[in-house]
């Protein structure tokens, strides 16, 4: 049993510090032309943060248990983090290819704000853009099938949030990030960029029954999110949001409270109890799953003919 006292600092403190704490230190550092290095050194100090205010005040000590996922999403965040990173090199080369291109977009950033300035534009754009790709993915089977690889994670902890498929990743970027970058969104924004995002998911994912106070229902972190991966068919189709909830107020989507407390068992697709665990097999489950199907994911088909058909997510 921890002590009374440290579970209150990791209740009270756990999100100020990944939050505001993390977040501020990456700021500091890249408006004052550190190098980009201290970035990743603050993403390892945020996921040991958050492992370890997991093991004092967990939601639940099952989710802090290995399912058979640590590999997978151990490669998941290594080429996460790594996409995100090749992308955010690659402005300069946008930039130069488009600055001789005529008619492009080019010069539309306001590069001469502040950085915090730019960085606040950064965040309403991508909120927006995420929460949409997000909201959509849940509305067309194509898209459900890659993003279905982040909602058959049987946990959360800190590294569920980065658990993607490189595709839908992809297409996040595509969406969220490329237009800025287009309009020349310069590299140390977007830097700071990927960086909050990295720490909202590890946030947003991670297994801490922290304290939210009067943000509970503005942000979307903790029992908001946890709605959102439930295994109850349509009831989890809410809260989509990245960062806040305002988009998810607007869409009609917004549910601040679970209709009944969440088990550590709640979780996953619930026409995929048997989720496949390994890398690999992350990879090739958008081209064998079949939503809504009797057998919606083809390395199932040993079930007996008698079986009943589980329902459908989508």
């Amino acid at each position: 049993m921890m002590p009374n006292a440290l579970r209150a600092i990791v209740r009270y403190a756990y999100i100020p510090f990944m939050i505001l704490g993390l977040n501020g230190a990456a700021y500091y550092s890249v408006s004052h032309g550190h190098s980009y290095l201290w970035l990743p050194a603050l993403l390892a100090v945020a996921f040991a943060t958050a492992f370890a205010a997991e093991r004092i005040l967990p939601v639940h000590e099952e989710w802090n248990h290995g399912h058979g996922d640590d590999q997978a999403n151990i490669w998941h965040t290594i080429v996460y983090e790594s996409t995100s990173a090749t992308g955010i090199l690659m402005i300069p080369l946008v930039a130069w290819v488009l600055n001789i291109t005529p008619g492009t977009l080019i010069g539309l950033w306001p590069r001469e704000w502040p950085v915090w300035a730019q960085l606040a534009i950064a965040l309403v754009v991508t909120d927006f853009t995420f929460t949409m790709v997000h909201y959509f993915s849940h509305r067309y089977s194509w898209l459900w099938r890659l993003h279905a690889v982040h909602h058959g994670v049987s946990r959360l902890y800190g590294f569920n949030g980065l658990v993607r498929h490189p595709l839908h990743q992809a297409l996040d970027m595509a969406v969220g990030s490329a237009p800025m970058a287009l309009a020349g969104m310069p590299v140390h924004v977007a830097a700071l960029l990927g960086f909050v995002i990295s720490i909202q998911l590890i946030v947003q994912h991670s297994n801490v029954d922290a304290a939210l106070g009067p943000f509970r229902n503005h942000v979307s972190i903790g029992k908001v999110h946890h709605l959102h991966h439930v295994n109850w068919g349509k009831e989890g189709d809410v809260n989509f949001g990245l960062f806040s909830t305002l988009w998810d107020r607007l869409l009609g989507t917004f549910a601040p409270e679970p209709p009944r407390p969440i088990r550590a068992n709640d979780l996953g697709i619930d026409e995929v109890p048997e989720f496949p665990t390994a890398y690999s097999a992350h990879l090739a489950f958008p081209r064998l799953y079949r939503p809504g199907t009797e057998t919606p994911y083809a390395p199932l088909q040993h079930r007996t003919a008698g079986s009943p058909s589980p329902s459908s997510r989508t």
